[in-house]
């Protein structure tokens, strides 16, 4: 490499050299320390199943965490025997996110079937998308976070306003942004699709393709599907969760991407960034450090690395500030 640079033009090598370090800087702009470096707490997983004879016996998927009113919140999905078992939602609190109190013995809701949850809190109001039997997603809203009331399925139509052709439609993830709704779906884990709402009842498609596909890296060559969408410093993320294997027999790993206008996304090119078989991800800002918490199989905390923690990260970033305090 020095003979080949040395046989060059200095003005040629100098132009390489700025190229190369442009690309480093807008790609450490584009997905800064802070979000994508980051260890597990000695003290894992913080949260998990009672692995006794109660109603949650095992937690599965995606559970979701809000800071919200000076405490940390955290929706789950609690069944007892095999997988086929009905999916009910419990709900835990905690002063720190890391030591958990159940708030009853019972789940907070189990009237329908109440699976890998997604919550966003506007207007004073909870609003929940989970899926339901089937992977047929549906909405519940709750003014305290415990009672809930069950708004029925998510009616999602294409571009053209015709309903989705049959089959699934899970992992609903929200957004919202002054007066319009979002929401991430996938269908099957072979893609993310965006549709759109002004007022929670009927979703329609932004476009007919995914917004987020599979590939073209191995990691996620085989499945995917998304699990937050936050802002930060004037741009869109997402975490999300993919597999490398056409069986589904790897490792489900936790991976990012960042988006200016929530339809054209990039992959960060050091994915996953866990690569263990820990999905469900979110990031959550404690006031002074983002936090990577895993969902499944069980909840798992993960902090900064050594690299990022005196990294200079917002007090009071630009965040979604429906999912923080």
């Amino acid at each position: 490499m020095v003979r080949s640079l040395r046989s060059r033009n200095p003005w040629s090598i100098a132009f390489t050299l700025l190229v190369l370090v442009s690309a480093r800087t807008a790609g450490e702009d584009l997905f800064p320390g802070e979000l994508v470096h980051f260890v597990p707490y000695e003290h894992n997983p913080v949260f998990r199943g009672t692995a006794t004879d109660t109603w949650d016996r095992n937690i599965r998927e995606r559970g979701c965490i809000l800071r919200h009113d000076g405490k940390w919140h955290l929706w789950y999905t609690g069944y007892a025997g095999g997988r086929s078992a009905k999916k009910m939602l419990g709900y835990a609190t905690s002063q720190d996110g890391l030591t958990w109190q159940r708030y009853a013995d019972d789940p907070v809701f189990d009237k329908s079937w109440t699976e890998d949850v997604h919550v966003v809190y506007h207007d004073s109001t909870f609003y929940m998308v989970a899926e339901g039997r089937n992977d047929i997603p549906h909405m519940l809203t709750s003014a305290d976070g415990i009672n809930w009331t069950d708004a029925g399925k998510l009616d999602v139509r294409n571009v053209d306003g015709s309903p989705l052709s049959p089959g699934p439609y899970g992992t609903p993830t929200l957004w919202v942004e002054e007066n319009d709704w979002y929401l991430f779906y996938e269908r099957g884990d072979r893609g993310v699709w965006l549709a759109k709402s002004p007022d929670c009842r009927t979703w329609t498609n932004v476009q007919d393709e995914p917004v987020l596909e599979r590939g073209p890296a191995d990691y996620d060559r085989h499945a995917i599907a998304l699990n937050q969408v936050f802002r930060y410093r004037g741009r869109y993320y997402a975490v999300y969760h993919g597999n490398a294997d056409p069986n589904w027999k790897g490792p489900w790993t936790t991976c990012l991407a960042a988006s200016d206008d929530l339809l054209e996304w990039k992959k960060y090119p050091g994915n996953p960034i866990v690569r263990t078989d820990n999905s469900s991800g979110q990031l959550i800002h404690d006031g002074k450090q983002f936090r990577l918490y895993t969902m499944h199989p069980d909840v798992r905390v993960y902090f900064p690395s050594d690299e990022n923690k005196d990294a200079s990260v917002d007090s009071r970033p630009d965040l979604d500030t429906l999912q923080h305090d």
